[in-house]
C-alpha cells in the first residue's frame, strides 16, 4: 500500500523572514540611538501575529493597538494575504519624552494553504485586535512528525 500522501503544511512560509530581519535590526537600533525611526512599505515593521488552527479554520491574530480600523487593510491575492496599515502619531501639540513603540507604515505577508479562495477569508478588527480566520485552511491532523536518523560518531 502507498504511504498515504499529506496535505501541504498550511504554516510553511508563513513568516516574512525580511520582516522579521527589519523589525529585529530596528529594535537593536533604536536601543543603541534611543530614537524611533519612519519606515516606508518596503521595509515596514512587522506587527506581532500569532498563527494557530481552530478545528479546520486557520486563524491569524496580529497585534494593532493604537491603529485606528480605517488605517488597516486585508488583502489577498496569489495565495498571499497582506496585512497593511499605518499606526499614526497623536495631533499636533503632544511633546513625546519617550518613543518606544513602533509607528508608520507595517506591512505582513502570510502564505496560504493552496486552494484558498477569497469567499473563505473573513476579517474582524476590535480593541486593537485582528483576527483573520481561513476557513478550511488548516491540516486537522497537525504538522507531520519527521524522524530524525543519525550516525554514531567513532572517538
Amino acid at each position: 500500500m502507498p504511504p498515504k500522501k499529506r496535505a501541504r503544511n498550511p504554516f510553511r512560509g508563513v513568516m516574512d523572514m525580511m520582516s522579521e530581519m527589519n523589525r529585529i535590526s530596528d529594535t537593536m537600533s533604536n536601543l543603541e540611538t534611543g530614537t524611533a525611526t519612519q519606515r516606508g512599505f518596503s521595509d515596514a515593521w512587522s506587527p506581532p501575529t500569532d498563527i494557530f488552527a481552530r478545528g479546520t479554520d486557520l486563524v491569524f491574530r496580529s497585534e494593532l493597538p493604537g491603529v485606528a480600523p480605517e488605517n488597516v487593510e486585508v488583502t489577498f491575492s496569489h495565495g498571499y494575504l497582506t496585512i497593511t496599515g499605518e499606526r499614526r502619531k497623536e495631533d499636533d501639540g503632544v511633546v513625546y519624552y519617550a518613543e518606544e513603540r513602533f509607528r508608520g507604515a507595517f506591512r505582513r505577508d502570510i502564505t496560504l494553504p493552496e486552494g484558498v479562495e477569497d469567499d473563505d477569508i473573513e476579517a474582524k478588527f476590535d480593541d486593537g485586535l485582528l483576527e483573520i480566520t481561513v476557513k478550511g485552511g488548516a491540516d486537522a491532523e497537525g504538522p507531520a512528525r519527521i524522524d530524525i536518523q543519525s550516525k554514531k560518531r567513532r572517538a
